[in-house]
C-alpha cells in the first residue's frame, strides 16, 4: 500500500522572496507562526536488524554489497514461507561463524515447526549437534523427533573433532589436447609445466586416437623425468592407450623401440604381470637387448575415473571426485575448472566439508555456472544441511543435484 504525507494544496499562493533579517531580529526569539494545515512532520524511519546481526561479536561483512534505494511505491512480500525464512537466517548465521545464534533459532523453530516441510530445520539443528559435539542435547532431540514425525531420527555421529592427518597432496588434472605425436610440442610443453606446478598430476589420455614412436618416447620421458624429481604422474586412459599402442608393436620387426618401451611401462602401472613378461620377452627377442625388469612397487592405483559406484541420483557417478573438507573461507576455487574438464558428470564430495562462508559460495557459483554452460552434470555429494541450506540461498540448487547421506 503506498501513503502519501505531502498533499498538494487545492490553489497554490505565491510568496514574497525570502529577505533576511537584520541581526538584531536573528538574535530575537522568533515569533509563533501558524503551521500550515499542508505541511505534516514525518518521522525518521530506522530499518530493524535481526537481533543477530545487532550482536557485536558478528563477522557478517557487508562492505561488498550494494543496497539499493527505497522507493515509495513498494510493496510488501506476504508469501514468505516461515520455514524458509529460519532455514535461510540459520545458514547464513551459520556460514558467518555465529554456532551459538544459530543454535538458539533453530532450537526456537523446532518447537514450531512440527511437521513435514519443518523437518529440514530439524536436520539443520541435528547436523549443528554434531559438529558441535552435544550428544546429550542430539539424543533428547532424537526423541522429539521420533514423536514428531514418527520415524526413526539419523544416527548420532561426532564430527567435533578431526583427526589431524598431514597435508594431503591434491592431485591436478590436465587433459592431453590433440595426439601423441612427436610433433605435438604444445601438449608435451602443458604437461612440463603443469608438472613444475603440481607434485601430483593426472594426465588424461583418453581421446588420443593416433601416436608415433616420436610421441611415445616423449610421454615415456616425462614419466621417466617425474619419477627421478620425487613427482606423480598418473595416465588416465591407459588401457585405450595400450590398445592403440599394441598395434604398432610387431614381433620379429625391430621398428619403433619407443612404442615397445611405453607399452611395457603401461603394464607395469597397469600391474598386469603375466602380459608384462610376454611382452618385455618379445621386445628383447626383436631388439636383442635385455628385457626392463617387473618391479612390484611400481604398480600404480587403478584408474579413478575408471571405478564407477552406484549413485542416489540413478546412475553412475565417478567415485574420483573432487573433495570439499574443513571450514572453507574466501575461496575461488581454481583447481575445480581443471578437474572438471575431464570429468563428467563433476561429482563434488562435500562429506567432509564443515562449514563453508558466504563469499566462497558466491565464487562456488560462478565456477559452477560455466561448467553447467558446458552441459556437464554437477552433483554435490553428502554435504551437511547447515551447508546444503547456504547453497540453497546463493542458488548453487539450481546447476546442480544435492545428494544427502542416508540415515
Amino acid at each position: 500500500m503506498v501513503f502519501s504525507f505531502f498533499k498538494k494544496p487545492e490553489k497554490m499562493v505565491a510568496r514574497p522572496a525570502a529577505v533576511p533579517r537584520p541581526k538584531e531580529v536573528r538574535e530575537a526569539p522568533p515569533p509563533e507562526v501558524e503551521k500550515s494545515p499542508a505541511v505534516v512532520s514525518v518521522p525518521t524511519v530506522v530499518p530493524l536488524l535481526p537481533e543477530a546481526a545487532k550482536s557485536d561479536d558478528s563477522s557478517l561483512d557487508y562492505s561488498d554489497f550494494v543496497f539499493s534505494e527505497s522507493f515509495p511505491d513498494f510493496h510488501v512480500e506476504q508469501d514468505v514461507s516461515p520455514v524458509d525464512s529460519d532455514a535461510e537466517e540459520a545458514a547464513i548465521l551459520y556460514a558467518s561463524g555465529q554456532d551459538a545464534v544459530v543454535r538458539s533459532l533453530l532450537e526456537h523453530a523446532v518447537h514450531i515447526h512440527r511437521t513435514g516441510p519443518g523437518e529440514r530445520l530439524w536436520m539443520m539443528l541435528f547436523d549443528l549437534y554434531k559438529i558441535t559435539g552435544q550428544k546429550e542435547l542430539f539424543e533428547a532431540l532424537e526423541i522429539e523427533y521420533a514423536r514428531a514425525f514418527e520415524k526413526s531420527p539419523p544416527p548420532w555421529l561426532d564430527k567435533s573433532t578431526v583427526p589431524v592427518k598431514s597435508k594431503e597432496i591434491v592431485a591436478g588434472s590436465l587433459h592431453f589436447r590433440g595426439e601423441l605425436t612427436g610433433d605435438n610440442k604444445l601438449a608435451f610443453d602443458a604437461v612440463r609445466q603443469a608438472l613444475d606446478k603440481n607434485p601430483k598430476l593426472r594426465l588424461d589420455l583418453s581421446k588420443v586416437s593416433r601416436l608415433d614412436a616420436a610421441g611415445c618416447g616423449c610421454l615415456l620421458t616425462l614419466l621417466q623425468q617425474a619419477r627421478k624429481a620425487g613427482r606423480e604422474l598418473e595416465l588416465l586412459g591407459r588401457d585405450a592407450l595400450s590398445a592403440l599402442i599394441e598395434k604398432h608393436t610387431e614381433s620379429g620387426r625391430a621398428e619403433g623401440a619407443e612404442c615397445w618401451l611405453l607399452l611395457i611401462e603401461l603394464l607395469q602401472l597397469q600391474g598386469q604381470h603375466d602380459a608384462f613378461e610376454e611382452t618385455a620377452i618379445n621386445f628383447a627377442v626383436t631388439f636383442e637387448v635385455s628385457p626392463p625388469s617387473w618391479e612390484s612397487k611400481r604398480v600404480a592405483a587403478p584408474e579413478p575415473v575408471l571405478q564407477l559406484v552406484m549413485d542416489d541420483v540413478g546412475g553412475n557417478v565417478s567415485a574420483d571426485a573432487h573433495v570439499l573438507r574443513g571450514e572453507i573461507k574466501a575461496s575461488r576455487f581454481a583447481d575445480l575448472p581443471a578437474y572438471a574438464g575431464v570429468h563428467d558428470p563433476v561429482l563434488i564430495d562435500c562429506t567432509a566439508l564443515r562449514r563453508m562462508d558466504f563469499i566462497s559460495a558466491g565464487a562456488l557459483l560462478n565456477v559452477l555456472t560455466t561448467i553447467r554452460q558446458a552441459g556437464k552434470q554437477i552433483v554435490f555429494h553428502h554435504p551437511n544441511h547447515l551447508v546444503a541450506e547456504l547453497f540453497g540461498v546463493v542458488g548453487l540448487n539450481a546447476v546442480a543435484t544435492i545428494v544427502f547421506a542416508k540415515s
